[in-house]
This record gives C-alpha cells, sequence and structure tokens, in this order.
C-alpha cells in the first residue's frame, strides 16, 4: 500500500473545508432567498385603503380573516406613509352605523406573526364591537346628533375611541325648542296658512342644506376622543349639552357674558 504523504493529508484537508464551506455558502443563500420570498408583499386591492398599503402573503390572509370575524366593523387599511394624515383627519372616515376600525400595515403584519400582540389588539377590538349597540342606546335621542364613531390604536396598543358630532344636529333641538311657541300658533292658523308656512319652512331646511353642504365638515363637526368607551359616551353627552346650551342663549344673552363687568 501506498503511504500517505502529509501534503496529500492537508491536501485532502483542505478540500473538505472548501466543500464544507462552499456547502455552507449555499445554504445561506438558499435561506436568504426563502426569507425574501416570505416576506414579498404585495399591494391591498380587495379593501378600504389609504394610501397605498402592502402586506405580505401572510398578513393578507390574516386581515381578510379578521375583517371577517369582526364583520360588523368597517375597516379601512392604511399605508405607512400615510398615517399621521390619516390619525390626523380620523373623523372624516367616520360612520354613523358601523365602528370605523384605522388600522396601519405594520400593525398587520406585527399581529400576523405575534401572537400575544394579535390577542390583545383583537381583545380591544371585541371590546368595542361589543360595546357600540350599548353607546348608541345610552346616548338616547343625543345618538341622532353623532355622524360616525371610530378607532384607532397607536404602537402600544393604547386604543382611542372617536365621535364625530354634528354641530346642526345637536343645536337642532334647542332651535326646535326655542320655536315651540311659533309652531303652537300656527297650528291656530287655517290649513291653507299651515301648509304655506310649512312649505316656506321646507324650502328654508333646504336651502340651509344646500349651505351646509358647501361647508368644509371641520366647521360644521366635532370630534370628541377617549381612552374607553365609558368616557366616550360622557364626552358626548357633555358636548351636545354644551352646543344646545349655548345655542338656547339670545344673542343679547352671549353679548352680555362676553362684555361682563369684572369691576363691580
Amino acid at each position: 500500500m501506498t503511504a500517505i504523504t502529509q501534503t496529500e493529508v492537508s491536501a485532502a484537508a483542505g478540500y473538505t473545508a472548501a466543500a464544507g464551506y462552499d456547502k455552507t455558502v449555499q445554504n445561506t443563500k438558499t435561506s436568504k432567498e426563502n426569507q425574501t420570498a416570505a416576506v414579498k408583499k404585495s399591494k391591498v386591492t380587495n379593501a378600504r385603503t389609504i394610501g397605498e398599503p402592502e402586506l405580505s402573503e401572510k398578513a393578507q390572509k390574516y386581515y381578510d380573516q379578521l375583517r371577517k370575524k369582526y364583520g360588523n366593523m368597517d375597516f379601512i387599511l392604511v399605508s405607512k406613509d400615510m398615517k399621521q394624515q390619516a390619525q390626523a383627519n380620523a373623523g372624516r372616515f367616520a360612520n354613523p352605523n358601523r365602528m370605523v376600525v384605522l388600522i396601519d400595515e405594520e400593525k398587520i403584519e406585527r399581529m400576523a406573526e405575534d401572537e400575544s400582540f394579535r390577542k390583545q389588539y383583537e381583545g380591544i377590538i371585541a371590546s368595542a364591537a361589543n360595546k357600540m349597540p350599548q353607546i348608541a342606546k345610552s346616548l338616547g335621542a343625543n345618538a341622532d346628533s353623532v355622524k360616525g364613531y371610530g378607532m384607532q390604536v397607536d404602537k402600544g396598543g393604547t386604543a382611542t375611541f372617536f365621535a364625530v358630532i354634528d354641530k346642526s344636529l345637536a343645536t337642532q333641538k334647542s332651535r326646535i325648542e326655542k320655536n315651540a311657541a311659533k309652531k303652537a300658533e300656527a297650528k291656530k292658523q287655517d290649513k291653507k296658512a299651515a301648509e304655506k308656512k310649512r312649505a316656506e319652512d321646507k324650502r328654508a331646511q333646504k336651502a340651509e342644506d344646500e349651505k351646509k353642504a358647501h361647508m368644509k365638515e371641520d366647521d360644521q363637526t366635532i370630534r370628541v376622543e377617549a381612552s374607553s368607551m365609558e368616557e366616550l359616551l360622557r364626552k358626548i353627552n357633555d358636548t351636545i349639552f354644551a352646543l344646545r346650551s349655548d345655542s338656547a342663549r339670545t344673542e343679547q344673552e352671549r353679548k352680555l357674558g362676553q362684555n361682563f363687568d369684572y369691576s363691580i
């Protein structure tokens, strides 16, 4: 048998090491390719969006399941670059029939991967979904003054609930009460005169509605925010009460309040 020299042993060892290195490089390359394929994202086209949010395949499937699970809520997916604008104008997306949930693409990605974060966030959504009907019922007649409800959650998982109150609807009751005497007098008139009065009121209301339609929404609405549904209910009632109290005062009363002489 031919003896193996030290040189041949070293060469064989070098070949083995090189082969092992090549295999490691190939495995690393394959792993990176798999990771790249796993995080490949595509634009969301089957849901309401703000901006052009993109989700991975896993996150897209989860988001579809989330919307289906809470079908009584109106989800709006926000792209990362539009998050601040969406938060600043959250009231514009309020829905009177279903609570709006503004949620950004980063949270959906995290919820799809992080089970603890997903449970925390879904717990907040589920609680809001259950309490929403109770809020509307507890508001009673004040519910007619609310244009819509919504919620958003920050990075830490803290929820902010909001409601958009229509100033004109909130003060409408006080205007009706203020004109109750006039309406009672109108009932005493004959039928023809009463019909004429109703037609005039209808035209006046239509003109007022058209005027409001051309106004900026922020001029006619107030957004109230709270950290809980219970706090939101209280703030809605307080805000509507304040609006109606101010509307019930006459112009002279407002001026008197503004020009009170504190020197007395």
